[in-house]
């Protein structure tokens, strides 16, 4: 294909990984983003870069189908990037992607993968495989726990590793579908008897899959990172980005969304996991949550996300615009060269400086923060000028959004 044939972007979701990836390719290329999500979100609304529309029953197949091949209908001799901007949306895209209409290209692995990756029992298995490092971790499937589990069988003998421990589905997705008062993204357990509670509580949901106990990372907010990778049509990696977290959010629901992030090189890391992907045929986005264990300055691998993360807009901070990648190789069908390793510092938060440099537990972190910023490399993803400037609407949300953080970071217990 040639650069004169037009596409027009087509994204589904609506949160700020959406506007992200909309501002990447609004710098990229100039264009307006058509997006689709279930409810409406602040994140994508009053914007100039990005037009949403909403249908409730989004995240069901035959509705997502229906609803990109109405779209693309109306612009039959135009290409249609569709691109996920949510785990439920990467999953759906995968599912459905053989068929999208001729005139819509997507970026997805084939429904075998990615049950295997989005399991995060089978996924540990592949990690054993390729030597990628991962903690310590015990399953438990809903019969097993329907027969009857006693405290003896979740002991520290049993489990091979010590309390407190990590409690977490290992379907994400699933687990979401089936809510329940106090519901969280990941638990800890202080004893065998708080392991059962929780347990009883996930699988008494209705969840039906396996929930993992796991040997707890040790560290602070600023020994987790985020590795985001991208392969192109032909599962190989042109694009690996190492960030070091500072931050993360507390409430519930958005607990371990990084808020705070400083890119910088990992080469050992980054060529571990580099490796990874393309021997198992990677292709698309790849973002992997990791941390350093303060035991022994180890890094383990927690789970990888099949698309883009919600804070993608790092990567493009740092040099490296998403969009940029993803066109070229799918739209244009061109070839991007070798494997770019990011090597570039860049300051990028979701939260006000003030949340950082007084919440971020690591001094190291937040003076490499203010040197960034004091160096002009610095980024938020909604602190877009082109979408800021004259639009009123647009910059009052995006300040109160903002600066609610200071109030969440000082009164967590009124966001339970």
């Amino acid at each position: 294909m040639s650069e004169e044939i037009d596409f027009i972007p087509v994204l589904i979701g609506g949160d700020m990984n959406c506007y992200s990836v909309a501002r990447a390719i609004h710098e990229q290329y100039g264009k307006k983003s058509y997006a689709f999500g279930r409810f409406a979100a602040g994140d994508t609304m009053h914007s100039r870069i990005v037009e949403c529309q909403y249908n409730e029953d989004l995240d069901k197949p035959d509705v997502l189908l229906a609803t990109i091949k109405e779209f693309a209908a109306k612009r039959p001799d135009t290409m249609h990037l569709v691109w996920g901007c949510a785990d439920v949306y990467a999953e759906l895209l995968s599912e459905i992607q053989d068929d999208l209409p001729k005139n819509c290209v997507t970026l997805y692995i084939n429904a075998d993968l990615r049950d295997r990756l989005e399991s995060k029992t089978s996924f540990y298995q592949m990690c054993e495989e390729h030597g990628l490092p991962y903690p310590k971790t015990f399953s438990v499937a809903p019969a097993r726990f329907g027969e009857g589990l006693s405290e003896a069988d979740v002991s520290e003998g049993v489990l091979g590793f010590s309390y407190p421990i990590i409690v977490k589905p290992a379907m994400s997705v699933t687990y979401w579908e089936h809510p329940f008062e106090g519901m969280k993204k990941v638990y800890t357990a202080d004893s065998p008897a708080e392991a059962l509670r929780i347990l009883g509580l996930i699988f008494g949901a209705g969840y039906p899959d396996e929930v993992l106990l796991q040997d707890m990372v040790v560290g602070e907010d600023c020994n987790m990172n985020v590795l985001t990778a991208y392969c192109d049509r032909n599962c190989k990696v042109k694009l690996i980005c190492f960030g070091r977290e500072g931050l993360e959010e507390h409430t519930p629901t958005a607990l371990g969304n990084p808020c705070a992030i400083i890119t910088q090189p990992n080469p050992e890391l980054q060529e571990l996991i580099k490796n990874f992907l393309e021997k198992i045929g990677f292709t698309g986005f790849a973002n992997f949550d990791i941390k350093r264990d303060d035991r022994d300055g180890s890094y383990k691998i927690f789970e990888v996300n099949l698309r883009q993360g919600r804070t993608n807009y790092h990567v493009t901070a740092a040099g490296h615009n998403i969009a940029r990648y993803v066109v070229e190789d799918r739209v244009f069908k061109r070839d991007l060269g070798e494997c770019v390793q990011n090597t570039n510092e860049v300051f990028w938060h979701s939260v006000p400086r003030k949340v950082v440099y007084e919440y971020v537990k690591d001094p190291e972190f937040v003076a490499r923060a203010k040197e960034l910023v004091a160096q002009g490399k610095e980024s938020m993803s909604f602190d877009y000028p082109y979408d800021l400037r004259f639009n009123p609407m647009r910059w009052a949300w995006m300040k109160i959004h903002v600066h609610r953080y200071i109030d969440k970071f000082a009164n967590p217990d009124n966001y339970k």
